[in-house]
């Protein structure tokens, strides 16, 4: 099993709460103002997918970006882990601008939260991957090996689990499942030979080292998913929700939102409808 030493664990959530407390602000001295200036600094909520060094670095572009056209402080926030982030979102509304999973954009969505856009892909998957040199080949294989997963909450651990059970492999029963904090955590579990294999999202994997992935095999993937929403919370009003959500739909076809966009490792954004997101949900259930 991957595990965190406790110096680590110890420092990796200090990172999380000092982002939390405090997060990242890009403080303006602009005296342009525009629709959402009164309302700011906003918060941008970012679900903890990734390790929250990489999440600031690789959003602090995107919070920059936002800063300048809506002449108003942003500041990135995450949480300590899936459940947190999903409560704070809930019970707080805690993020003006919410960058969050698929599955649970629904619950946000009864929070109050409304969407402006989504992630501008066909969709996403989960994958299996073992090392090249492992006889592990099919899925049919896993039975009585152990597997490395993200987790529990993450869209990519739900769709792992259904994909087994849909081909007949019990999770915990004829597959151990190996709880890891990140994908990249699960994916190196398996190629360091802790894990018989690895399960994760296909993005992350893509992000990989290429010297990484050329050691990996893809033994099988889920069904697609849609890619991850934007939404703002009950306290933007429709003005500053309307600017917002034309920054985010220009931002590939602008010089300097392609730039933002090359650094996220994202196409671009694009309109979306609640209903595919419920579609997850009411998938996962299945």
């Amino acid at each position: 099993m991957f595990v965190l030493n406790g110096k680590t664990r110890l420092n990796l959530i200090g990172i999380m709460s000092l982002i939390l407390i405090s997060g990242y602000s890009v403080n303006s001295r602009a005296t342009e103002t525009t629709s959402c200036t009164p309302l700011g600094p906003l918060t941008f909520g970012i679900l903890p997918f990734i390790s929250a060094e990489q999440l600031v670095n690789r959003f602090t572009p995107f919070a920059q970006y936002l800063h300048k056209h809506l002449k108003v402080p942003v500041r990135i926030e995450t949480a300590p882990n899936f459940l947190q982030f999903a409560n704070r979102t809930r019970d707080q509304q805690r993020y003006d601008i919410l960058f969050t999973a698929p599955h649970l954009f629904p619950q946000a969505s009864k929070a109050g939260y409304r969407l402006i856009a989504g992630v501008n892909s066909p969709g996403m998957r989960a994958i299996f991957v073992t090392p090249k040199n492992s006889h592990i080949h099919t899925l049919s294989d896993l039975k009585d090996k152990r597997l490395a997963t993200v987790q529990p909450m993450s869209l990519a651990s739900l769709m792992i689990k259904k994909h087994l059970n849909d081909n007949g492999l019990k999770p915990d029963v004829d597959v151990t499942l190996v709880i890891t904090p990140t994908h990249d955590a699960s994916l190196l579990s398996s190629s360091l030979g802790i894990t018989d294999a690895s399960s994760l999202m296909r993005p992350p994997y893509e992000a990989a080292s290429q010297a990484l992935r050329d050691s990996m095999r893809i033994i099988a993937e889920t069904e697609t998913a849609p890619h991850m929403p934007i939404s703002v919370s009950p306290r933007i009003s429709t003005k500053c929700e309307t600017e917002i959500t034309a920054l985010l739909l220009k931002m590939d076809v602008i010089p300097e939102g392609k730039a933002v966009l090359k650094h996220n490792r994202f196409a671009g954004f694009k309109h979306a409808d609640e209903k595919d997101y419920q579609r997850v949900r009411d998938l996962l259930r299945e």
